[in-house]
């Protein structure tokens, strides 16, 4: 685990308190959820690129795909 520190106000921090919000709670989840959305973003980001290289399927390859699985090829 590591440890990040952050200043805020005194009145933020005594609102929020007075609030009942857990600051510490809070504040990890919210930054394990920014983790988490800039993980999927650079995930995207390398499938697309996968995807700019592979050819479209043929015009017709669905429709003969379905026909040879219902005819049992």
């Amino acid at each position: 685990m590591s440890v990040v520190s952050v200043r805020i106000d005194e009145k933020t921090k005594k609102a929020l308190e007075i609030a009942g919000v857990n600051l510490n709670k809070a504040v990890k989840k919210f930054i394990e959820e920014l983790a988490w959305e800039v993980e999927r973003k650079e995930s995207l980001s390398i499938l697309r690129k996968e995807l700019e290289n592979i050819k479209p399927a043929e015009r017709g390859f669905s429709e003969q795909s379905v026909r040879e699985d219902r005819e049992g090829h």
